[in-house]
């Protein structure tokens, strides 16, 4: 029996490989791809000009800068300016201030010295003042001593012993406050030896003028016996170093020394080392 026969189609020797080919698109993917395209287009375009648009923009900036930056630095000059002359004016009204108050401070000085030296013009002026009425009263009083003097001297060639002590104690009274100066022999100033020759003077009795000497004229007189008139003297006879007059009552009148002056004492706060008598 025969095998029934096959038909057989000749094939083309490429027909068993898958072609390579991209299949056809539609019409319709045709259209969507060109849309795609055509809007991907017209977004670069966007994109371009906005970046063409970005672009420009610093250009825009840099050429407005300079403008901000002229305004801003005139601003700070100005600023700067005003705060400098802010400075400058508390800095003057300061001097000015401290200056009215060194001013202030200069005339409450000047007051207060000119004060002070006015109240010491009227010490100074209140002291001679009455100085100037010591001195006449004391010289008023040495006159009618004087006088006193030279008219019991006119009517009895040898006073009396008392009137004489008594006259020598009203002159040494006389005295009281004068200043005590070394050397100096009155009438205002005088030392202890000159005070003591002028009062015995006053009624003819003529001493030595220093203490030394004085303390080795008269007669010796122990201090138990010491009377009104005695001379007192202090350190060895013919070597004192200081003489006073006894005046009674314990008391002896002496030109001291520069801070004391011319002064009555108690005997007793400054014993003498001995006694004279010359009347």
């Amino acid at each position: 029996m025969k095998e029934p026969l096959v038909p057989v189609v000749p094939m083309s020797h490429t027909a068993h490989i898958r072609s390579h080919r991209k299949p056809r698109r539609s019409a319709t993917s045709s259209i969507a791809l060109r849309a795609g395209v055509a809007g991907g287009v017209l977004s670069m375009a966007a994109a371009g000009a906005s970046a063409s648009a970005n672009a420009a923009e610093p250009v825009t900036q840099t050429i407005e800068l300079p403008t901000l930056t002229a305004d801003l630095s005139a601003q700070v000059a100005q600023s700067a300016a005003a705060t400098q002359q802010a400075a400058a004016n508390y800095e003057l009204r300061a001097e000015r201030d401290a200056a009215a108050a060194k001013a202030a401070a200069e005339a409450k000085k000047d007051l207060a010295e000119a004060k002070k030296k006015a109240e010491a013009k009227k010490k100074a002026a209140e002291a001679a003042r009455k100085a100037a009425a010591e001195r006449a009263t004391r010289s008023s009083e040495r006159a009618t001593l004087s006088a006193s003097t030279s008219a019991s001297a006119s009517t009895s060639v040898s006073a009396p012993s008392s009137g004489s002590v008594a006259t020598v104690v009203a002159f040494l009274k006389a005295q009281v406050g004068d200043a005590y100066v070394m050397g100096a022999t009155g009438p205002n100033a005088w030392d202890c030896s000159s005070l003591v020759q002028a009062a015995y003077k006053q009624v003819g009795v003529d001493l030595p003028r220093v203490s030394q000497d004085q303390s080795m004229a008269g007669t010796d007189v122990p201090l138990s016996s010491v009377q009104v008139g005695d001379i007192l003297y202090w350190g060895g006879k013919g070597s004192a170093y200081h003489v006073g007059v006894y005046i009674g009552n314990g008391q002896y009148l002496d030109a001291a020394n520069p801070s004391k002056g011319v002064v009555i004492q108690d005997l007793s706060g400054y014993p003498a080392s001995g006694a004279v008598r010359v009347l």
